[in-house]
């Protein structure tokens, strides 16, 4: 009896494991009958099997074309019955898709990260005006918010300033403004703050389980 004993690895491979090993010889014993017809009826039977199987998937588009792809995925393409849809490819399922083209932005600053560049062209297509300093002015406070992130001394306006009409092309230029940003610590602070809020409420919120329980007289 334990000579009779049959192990997983000594099996045939799972092409689709998720359908388990029944359907898969379901499938093999379509592939050997003779008579196209009874292939056909089979092949359909299978195919409803495989949709009780897999009920989550009727909630997708073309549910049906992706069960006989699967169907003849799993038959490895040696399965001769008539399908509703076009039968797949082994070479077009083996086949890799395009590489990505990702964008290759080198900046040289970039602890700024690619964002600000964008905001900075933005800004520079819009019009002289109030709107347009605002615009300039919250920039260079998040170029310096960035720079003390990624150096955690203080920086001088003077640097950030530079470093925004290189960034612009020489387009905007506060290098001679007589207006401030916004000083180092209030900008490290705030960021403690932010950081610090969600630990603070978490603490509130659970003091209000404890309470919620407790009587009252």
């Amino acid at each position: 009896m334990i000579d009779d004993l049959e192990y997983n690895t000594e099996r045939e491979h799972l092409i689709i494991p998720e359908y388990g090993r029944h359907l898969q010889k379901m499938i093999n014993y379509a592939k050997a009958i003779p008579e196209k017809e009874e292939r056909n009826k089979v092949a359909k039977a299978i195919i409803s099997v495989m949709g009780n199987l897999q009920p989550h998937l009727r909630d997708v588009p073309d549910f049906q074309h992706k069960l006989w792809d699967q169907l003849f995925i799993m038959a490895n393409f040696d399965l001769d019955v008539d399908s509703p849809y076009e039968k797949p490819s082994r070479e077009e399922l083996q086949s890799r898709p395009e590489p990505l083209e990702y964008p290759q932005n080198h900046p040289k600053y970039r602890f700024y990260g690619n964002n600000i560049k964008t905001m900075i062209d933005v800004a520079n297509t819009w019009e002289d005006g109030d709107l347009k300093e605002a615009l300039i002015y919250t920039i260079a406070n998040h170029m310096k918010k960035c720079f003390l992130n990624w150096n955690k001394d203080t920086v001088e306006d003077d640097v950030i300033f530079g470093h925004l009409y290189e960034l612009s092309g020489g387009k905007i230029n506060l290098r001679e403004s007589d207006e401030d940003l916004s000083d180092s610590t209030s900008l490290m602070r705030s960021k403690k703050k932010f950081s610090s809020g969600g630990k603070k409420s978490h603490h509130k919120k659970s003091n209000s389980n404890s309470n919620r329980n407790r009587k009252r007289y």
